[in-house]
């Protein structure tokens, strides 16, 4: 005789969402407005799942790892879309500071 599984099953698929209205169209965590981007951001900073999901709060593990695969089976588009972040980042600061120098 098997056990029946316990609590509700979770779709792993859908874990992750794309919605254009919400994020910029960005991948993002299903019922939340946290990226895949965000996440991958804070494990390159050497965060474990488990403190990000203790970070951010409103998220709990499994979702931190739906985010890590996600960036592991896309990582090609993840990498260009986090590099053009940085680069958006790094015009807005260098005109921050043309201002400030001009003023």
């Amino acid at each position: 005789m098997t056990a029946e599984p316990q609590g509700t099953m979770v779709d792993i698929g859908q874990l992750i969402i794309a919605t254009p209205d919400i994020r910029h169209g960005r991948p993002r965590i299903a019922g939340t407005g946290v990226t895949v981007q965000r996440v991958v951001g804070w494990y390159k900073l050497g965060l474990t799942p488990e403190e990000i999901s203790d970070r951010i709060g409103h998220i709990n593990l499994a979702q931190v790892h739906a985010a890590l695969a996600y960036y592991h089976a896309n990582r090609e588009q993840i990498e260009a879309a986090l590099a053009a972040e940085e680069a958006d980042d790094d015009r807005v600061e260098q005109a921050y500071r043309a201002r400030r120098r001009a003023a």
